[in-house]
């Protein structure tokens, strides 16, 4: 445990005192900040229509559906390029520059080593999470909404988020260049996404069943809804699980060779 504190300080340290984390953030800040206002300002002139448009469904002018949701897509399309950034690093440029080595005849496990890196690369992804959750919290001020379906939802994102993570540690732990391990962390949380399109190409009930559970689509809007489902953390859970398992593996075959 000690050893896995050890080295999530230090990667820690190394994501929030890096340059690249606060041009990563400034980016995204950037993009939010040019299609939340556009959302909003869309939002506020139904709402002002509405007299003239009575039969709109209510969704339309529900504020979590009409305004949060999509602003959530947006963050989600963003973290699935963002976090192959922030974690591309975490074992390519160690090995790299050979400190891997040292890494691996330090007094520590593969199991620490892994958890280590994967803790710090799950507070930048939540660093991530937290700026895009200040814009609806700054909604707060103009008008009034139910806060759980909002936090529920962010939650969701975070654990969507912390499934990338798992994957993109796993590809940068399969390489020592940087750039290969962000294309194919890229690929990777692209692929969970598309999988679920499985579904519609088979006739068979049981295969539809197995693609409509291993379908990120399908988890996520439950959280986008603020639905907890078991079915949906099992999911994310097994996924993290399995690449965080994955990495450890790549990690102790690396010490025996």
């Amino acid at each position: 445990m000690m050893g896995t504190m050890t080295i999530f300080k230090k990667e820690l340290k190394g994501f929030y005192l890096s340059p690249s984390f606060y041009i990563i953030g400034f980016l995204v800040a950037v993009v939010l900040s040019w299609s939340y206002p556009i959302q909003l300002n869309l939002f506020s002139q139904l709402l002002a229509n509405y007299m003239f448009q009575q039969n709109l469904p209510q969704q339309q002018l529900n504020i979590h559906y009409a305004l949060f949701l999509r602003h959530m897509s947006y963050l989600n399309l963003m973290l699935i390029f963002v976090v192959p950034a922030l974690t591309m690093r975490l074992f390519a440029e160690e090995k790299k520059l050979r400190t891997f080595d040292l890494l691996l005849t330090s007094p520590v496990t593969s199991s620490e080593i892994v958890l280590g890196k994967y803790f710090a690369a799950l507070a930048a992804v939540g660093g991530m999470v937290l700026l895009a959750l200040l814009y609806p919290m700054a909604t707060r001020t103009m008008t009034q909404f139910n806060w759980a379906p909002l936090l529920i939802a962010f939650f969701g994102i975070f654990l969507v988020g912390a499934a990338y993570a798992a994957m993109d540690m796993f590809c940068s732990s399969l390489t020592e260049n940087a750039l290969v391990a962000y294309g194919t962390s890229v690929a990777f949380n692209l692929s969970i996404w598309f999988i679920g399109a499985g579904a519609e190409l088979t006739d068979s009930q049981a295969a539809r069943m197995v693609f409509e559970h291993i379908s990120m689509n399908t988890h996520l809007g439950s959280w986008a809804e603020g639905t907890i489902r078991t079915s949906a953390l099992v999911f994310l859970f097994s996924v993290i699980a399995l690449f965080c398992f994955l990495a450890e593996r790549v990690v102790e075959s690396s010490r025996w060779r």
